[in-house]
């Protein structure tokens, strides 16, 4: 072999060497840290992600958090991601955040979503079509607005409403408990045909589950067309350009409400753990792989397709 081949092989492995050395993370980056707060739609795109992080060889965590312990959490650098910042109702909670600079936004990664009160199908058609209108069922509905968690940006929302008494609701109680107590209360509504007001979202399967109407009028609160919102990905300082393998990840990581919607439906019906849902949801839809591991590596700096394929068994 001539020396001019051997330089030539050389370089190129010296190439190559250089080029997976500077793929490879820090150690600190191996363990990514998420944010989860118990929203079936968080969960699925968390478990979409932690699947994926397991296949390039990091240690993916997730830390179930309120809201605003979410966004302390990424400001005392105890949590790293947030996949669930749905705007601009948890602006409120979002914003001081965002403006010091201690959490950055990566991208908005669905859109089409909503979030705003809702009735059943059978309240609709009585009349309560509207805020404006809620506090004129006040007897029907036993004085109760139904939230989800403590400390929940639509909670927040509801509760500034009866403190101002906007739209008669002063006096009205905001029953707060978890997104499943929420919906047993609906449930039981419906089997009763009662009257019932509550915090509704899409995705979720609650829209196929029940037949339920968003109502008018909550845009000064909620936001236009009936709660239009987005979802963002949310990060502690500096997350991106300290662990800029993840980084690239999470800017190429983008959901649809009927991915979501599948994977909440195997999360929510059939009882799976996000993981497994994720994960059988990615067997079955190999297509996006490529797309959200563009100019990704592994945490090692090898190939990303190949390695997450294998984990998937593909």
């Amino acid at each position: 072999m001539s020396k001019k081949v051997l330089c030539l092989l050389a370089a190129s492995l010296l190439t190559s060497h250089s080029l997976t050395a500077l793929a490879a993370e820090p150690a600190s980056c191996q363990t990514v840290r998420m944010a989860e707060v118990g929203w079936a739609d968080i969960s699925a795109t968390t478990g979409l992600a932690s699947t994926l992080l397991k296949g390039l060889g990091y240690k993916p965590t997730t830390q179930l958090a309120s809201i605003p312990m979410a966004y302390m959490g990424m400001e005392k650098n105890n949590i790293d991601v947030y996949l669930g910042a749905w705007m601009p109702s948890m602006e409120v909670i979002a914003k001081p955040f965002l403006e010091k600079g201690s959490v950055e936004r990566v991208r908005t990664n669905l859109l089409g979503a909503k979030y705003t009160l809702a009735v059943p199908a059978y309240t609709f058609n009585a009349g309560l079509k509207d805020f404006k209108d809620i506090g004129r069922f006040r007897q029907q509905l036993e004085g109760h607005i139904y939230g989800i968690e403590p400390g929940n940006d639509g909670n927040l929302l509801i509760q500034g409403l009866i403190d101002k008494g906007q739209f008669g609701l002063n006096g009205f109680k905001l029953v707060e408990s978890s997104e499943a107590g929420m919906l047993v209360q609906v449930r039981r509504a419906v089997q009763a045909q009662k009257p019932v007001v509550f915090l509704a979202w899409e995705p979720h399967p609650m829209n196929t589950k029940f037949a339920i109407r968003y109502l008018s009028g909550g845009d000064a609160s909620f936001g236009p067309n009936y709660g239009s919102a987005v979802v963002d990905t949310h990060t502690r300082k500096g997350y991106s350009a300290e662990c800029g393998n993840v980084g690239a990840l999470l800017k190429n990581l983008e959901f649809s409400l009927a991915m979501e919607n599948q994977i909440m439906g195997a999360i929510l019906d059939d009882k799976e753990q996000p993981e497994a849902a994720a994960k059988a949801w990615l067997k079955a839809n190999p297509q996006v792989l490529e797309q959200w591991l563009a100019g990704v590596t592994t945490y090692d700096g090898a190939e990303a397709l190949p390695a997450v394929k294998g984990s998937l068994g593909l």
